[in-house]
């Protein structure tokens, strides 16, 4: 009867550490889909703008790194739920 609840703790221990895992790769996934979507539709548009506004390049440099930060908070979600720190 102990080798039964033993081996069901640990097979829901397995099933926990799954979840975790899967849930950090949506994580980093999702950031960088809409990371690639956003800078996708910035991109074209700041090529149109140099083409017209050279001096603006320091601007349009800005908004196009602006959206990597989801996918910063993506791997720092990521990390946190790997360490399981929340």
């Amino acid at each position: 009867m102990a080798d039964a609840a033993v081996a069901a703790e640990a097979a829901k221990a397995v099933a926990d550490t799954g979840m975790i895992a899967v849930g950090a790769g949506l994580a980093i996934a999702g950031g960088a889909i809409g990371t690639g979507l956003a800078q996708a539709a910035i991109g074209a548009a700041a090529v149109g703008v140099m083409a017209e506004k050279p001096e603006q390049m320091g601007t349009l440099l800005m908004f196009l790194v602006l959206p990597e930060t989801l996918v910063i908070f993506g791997f720092v979600i990521s990390i946190m739920l790997t360490l399981k720190v929340a």
